[in-house]
């Protein structure tokens, strides 16, 4: 989820369990081969053992069209020792599927399969590489076929978003296509679309046969979810949402994060940008983005969300100051029970 579920936000979701993955937000490969410093701004977890401090594994995403680009730029990825590569099929943006990116692919299964084989080959063999597609672009013709191409490419794993290109993020998601993508490989494959409740979680696995779900906006607009999903598959035990003063010191960690790594001007849209996502689960967040949507001094913004009682941190950065910082605090792993990831 591009501009969305950077390293700030897989920290905070991470802390609050019940996640066994993250996907980093897609790193966009056209005819140049990235330096070390692009892969570690877009995964700043590559110097925590490819974690992040909650412990939680973090697979690097690429996205682009041409295999041997592809390929050199995997190979040169995998001298830093991310967790795993994941290759993005999925995107639906405009832009991105204009330069032949993303869902745009899905019509020509064998250029899907020969990016995969590309990087598969590039990688060393412990190295895992998975994939991410849509149900097709305009349609779900060619969805199995792309699928059968991704697992004859070598692909360890394949997440389904339930929707083509043309659905965009418009509700329903399509579960009910997925079966027969499942059916048509061995390999393991992972649901996702439009979960965002515990029931919704059982009911994609019920229709889908999946064991494994990915969540992204269900995950951020309610960052209790994926431990409550945790907890009620385990012994049937009941899960719950992080009630508001829970949240609290998970969005005062967000804005520490933030506001150290962040440029000055984007440090407030940030903060909004989670905020609005967290309307749709607590009614307190409504109230409170309704009072601050039209503030942008990231100090005043802060105390306004955090607490006018409490000390705010602060911290002034100029644009020469910035760059990756690496530095994670040590934190006791969160217990991962089942297999869920946040990405695009």
């Amino acid at each position: 989820m591009e501009g969305l579920l950077d390293f700030t936000l897989r920290d905070v979701l991470t802390r609050a369990g019940g996640i066994d993955r993250c996907v980093s937000e897609f790193i966009r490969i056209t005819d140049t081969l990235m330096p070390d410093k692009v892969f570690r701004r877009f995964l700043p977890e590559l110097a925590n053992n490819s974690c992040t401090p909650a412990g939680v594994p973090v697979r690097a995403q690429l996205l682009g069209s041409d295999p041997v680009c592809l390929a050199e730029n995997a190979a040169k990825l995998a001298e830093l020792n991310p967790e795993g590569i994941d290759l993005n099929f999925g995107c639906p943006a405009k832009t991105v599927n204009r330069h032949r990116g993303g869902a745009v692919l899905l019509d020509e299964p064998q250029l899907v399969g020969e990016i995969v084989a590309a990087v598969r080959r590039a990688v060393p063999a412990h190295l895992p590489v998975s994939a991410k597609m849509r149900l097709g672009y305009n349609d779900t013709n060619y969805a199995v076929e792309c699928a059968q191409a991704i697992e004859a490419a070598g692909a360890c794993e394949l997440v389904v978003h339930a929707r083509t290109k043309a659905d965009g993020y418009k509700p329903p998601a399509y579960w009910e296509h997925i079966p027969a993508i499942r059916e048509a490989v061995r390999i393991p494959v992972i649901a996702n679309g439009e979960i965002w409740t515990v029931e919704e979680a059982q009911r994609c696995r019920d229709v889908t046969g999946c064991a494994d779900i990915m969540i992204g906006r269900g995950a951020v607009s309610d960052p209790g979810l994926a431990m409550a999903i945790a907890l009620q598959g385990r012994n049937n035990a009941s899960g719950r949402n992080l009630t508001w003063d829970e949240l609290q010191p998970l969005i005062s960690e967000f804005w520490t994060l933030i506001d150290t790594h962040l440029e000055v001007r984007h440090k407030a849209g940030r903060l909004k940008q989670w905020l609005n996502y967290l309307r749709r689960t607590y009614p307190q967040a409504q109230e409170l983005y309704a009072r601050v949507r039209t503030i942008n001094e990231p100090l005043q913004l802060a105390r306004c969300v955090i607490g006018d009682s409490r000390e705010v941190p602060y911290t002034a950065c100029d644009d020469a100051a910035l760059g990756v910082r690496s530095q994670f605090r040590t934190t006791t792993p969160t217990e991962r029970a089942v297999s869920y990831e946040i990405g695009l």
